[in-house]
């Protein structure tokens, strides 16, 4: 079973379902028959390499919203990321265009390190007060995956793994995916959003009966209990 979640390393509720769908993945018995791809996704692809300005600002900004509003929201997520033991500091989030952190993402996963390099670069970013676009931050974080120094400098000297990157943002715009995190199961099954552990449970559940349904080998019927007695 194939599972593909379309995400953005600056989206604080992708964190969140990520920790979600994990729990959920975590009881799953047949956990080691699926397969989970992250695939790429940016909230603002305008955002320059750099923000000059905070968070509160950024987002009060974009969206035209007070930032008394901005900042009840920001408690509201944090209290609900608390709830799945992550700790966000939006107060120390470093605004940066996400879309070299993608590609780093892509990379890892060509050598099997994927879910580790995303995860680092969702703590690092809400969590840590990292900057997500930064040269130096990203070369750091590629050399504690293991990934290899020629590879990680050709995120800086050339467009590698660009293409794939864009290629997840059109794939996301084919399926009608308008927002982050997004769940897709065999290409059959979607969800949007950080949803309770209990919604993924019984999507993963669904999925699997869907892929292997239960098949009646039997040609005649043979003798059963059942609630009115048994068989003779």
């Amino acid at each position: 079973m194939k599972i593909e979640i379309w995400s953005d390393v600056a989206c604080p509720w992708c964190f969140i379902g990520k920790r979600r769908f994990e729990a959920a993945l975590a009881a799953f018995p047949h956990r080691d028959a699926v397969d989970v791809v992250w695939r790429s996704y940016q909230l603002d692809p305008t955002l320059p390499e750099h923000y000059d300005g905070t968070e509160l600002e950024y987002l009060s900004s974009r969206k035209g919203m007070p930032a008394r509003q901005v900042s009840e929201m920001f408690d509201h997520v944090a209290a609900q990321a608390k709830g799945e033991g992550l700790d966000y500091h939006f107060d120390q989030v470093v605004v940066a265009n996400s879309f070299t952190a993608h590609r780093l993402i892509h990379l890892a996963a060509a050598h099997g390190q994927q879910d580790a390099a995303k995860e680092r670069l969702l703590s690092d970013h809400f969590e840590h007060g990292k900057d997500i676009g930064s040269r130096g931050y990203l070369s750091a974080l590629a050399g504690d995956l293991g990934l290899p120094a020629d590879e990680v400098e050709q995120l800086f000297t050339t467009d590698k793994y660009s293409d794939e990157v864009r290629h997840d943002f059109q794939e996301a715009r084919a399926l009608g995916i308008s927002g982050v995190p997004f769940f897709v199961i065999d290409r059959k099954f979607g969800l949007s959003g950080a949803q309770p552990t209990e919604t993924f449970t019984a999507a993963l559940n669904q999925a699997w009966q869907d892929a292997n349904p239960l098949v009646l080998v039997n040609s005649s019927e043979a003798e059963a209990c059942g609630p009115d007695g048994c068989t003779v």
